[in-house]
């Protein structure tokens, strides 16, 4: 199985940096940068997954895919509502904040998901289990569930945070 993991496009500015997790936001086309997604449209795939939020729909649509499956397995995880659509320096500032919860990524996802990583991981994984073996496919994803598949997959590519519309490919036997 070859997998390639795409990062949606740019939302509105006033997104970035946001912890959006769940909320449907659309995205900038203005900010769509054609030429990061160039080498993915010279690419054949057997099959194409999304997460069912606007932001990646839109991204593929964009790209002009017109056939793709919606998974909402595949969609960000799910934050607190007190965390939601908040930037980090937000949420430092907010009452209560203790900065010791930045200890491990543990205690993080607690303090800033409804979502635990247990549900998290376990979401992830079953959609990666059906996923047919032999076939090259393009997964159109969040951040933190781009990070969770490598995670899952044990992957040993080099991986930083994607920004937006970046790509990483893996392959697996």
């Amino acid at each position: 199985m070859h997998l390639t993991l795409l990062r949606h496009a740019p939302p509105y500015p006033e997104y970035h940096g946001c912890y959006n997790g769940h909320t449907d936001i659309p995205i900038d086309a203005s900010l769509f940068d054609h030429d990061k997604i160039q080498a993915l449209l010279h690419r054949r795939f057997d099959r194409i997954y999304s997460s069912d939020l606007q932001r990646c729909t839109t991204t593929l649509e964009t790209m002009g895919f017109a056939s793709f499956t919606t998974d909402p397995r595949l969609r960000e995880v799910c934050f607190k509502p007190s965390i939601e659509g908040k930037t980090f320096a937000q949420i430092e500032a907010s009452d209560g904040f203790d900065p010791r919860v930045l200890d491990s990524m543990e205690t993080w996802h607690h303090y800033v998901c409804d979502e635990s990583l247990s549900i998290f991981r376990t979401r992830i994984q079953s959609f990666l289990d059906e996923l047919a073996h032999d076939k090259n496919i393009l997964i159109c994803a969040h951040g933190g569930t781009i990070t969770m598949i490598l995670s899952l997959l044990n992957s040993t590519v080099e991986y930083k945070p994607l920004g937006y519309l970046d790509h990483i490919s893996v392959s697996l036997r």
